[in-house]
């Protein structure tokens, strides 16, 4: 082989070991993202956004349906009394509201009987509904695991 031909060789190697360093770190630097959690929620509803940012955050997947969430949550069996302003669904469980990231880390790895969990109504302090315009308050509220026979019991106390 004469020189140029090494040449080329040599620019050709380079040029495709350039190619492998620079794809590699898209592949081994991107964050592992956790479970997919869907979610149905009003599509001009701030606090739901927050929401999904906090757990968008904390590694899961998210997948967001604007459709609102009462039609979701009738169609997961969730009772009314522990209605919030989105449903969220993950590894099979509903959950409902402004429910923490760890909790919800925390009920997959338990893996319980249970329909879900469950933050009724909208405490102030809870993710989602913690920004600025709370000033710091943080009102004590229970996380419900909710039962398949749709009864609960306290999951996590916030207090």
């Amino acid at each position: 082989m004469n020189a140029s031909g090494i040449a080329r060789r040599r620019l050709l190697f380079a040029g495709l070991g350039l190619g492998a360093s620079l794809a590699l770190p898209q592949v081994v630097g991107a964050a592992p993202r956790g479970p997919l959690v869907e979610v149905w929620k009003d599509p001009n509803c701030g606090c739901c956004g927050d929401w999904i940012k906090h757990i968008e955050d904390s590694g899961f997947a998210v997948r967001v349906f604007d459709t609102g969430n009462q039609a979701a949550r009738q169609r997961f069996g969730l009772p009314e009394r522990y209605g919030s302003c989105h449903t969220a669904r993950v590894g099979g469980y509903v959950v409902e509201g402004h429910v923490p990231a760890s909790d919800i880390r925390r009920l997959l790895a338990e893996k319980p009987a249970a329909l879900g969990i469950a933050a009724p109504g909208m405490p102030v302090g809870s993710p989602g509904m913690d920004g600025p315009v709370y000033g710091g308050r943080r009102d004590a509220h229970d996380v419900l695991l909710v039962l398949r026979d749709g009864s609960s019991r306290v999951f996590a106390s916030y207090r």
